[in-house]
């Protein structure tokens, strides 16, 4: 069986930035998704930013490619309930 999670997102973190794509149900069709493609930078302000963008598209799944430890940040500030896949 598969396992499909409707509110996901994909981060791609470097040391300048970090590139996320969140996938959530589409509000025009049952059944299909939209995706959302953006840019964060990689400071307190604007990683708390992308926290509160992610909370806002109730996302259950984050999914994390890092280069280094540049991730660092961005799980420190994760909101809890948020599972790490």
């Amino acid at each position: 069986m598969d396992v499909l999670h409707e509110r996901c997102v994909g981060l791609d973190i470097s040391k300048k930035d970090a590139k996320t794509c969140v996938r959530t149900p589409s509000a025009k069709r049952r059944g299909s998704f939209t995706t959302e493609t953006t840019t964060w930078g990689s400071t307190t302000n604007a990683v708390l930013a992308l926290r509160d963008h992610l909370l806002a598209a109730r996302v259950t799944l984050v999914v994390i490619e890092a280069t280094s430890d540049y991730w660092k940040p961005f799980v420190r500030h994760e909101a809890p309930g948020i599972e790490r896949g």
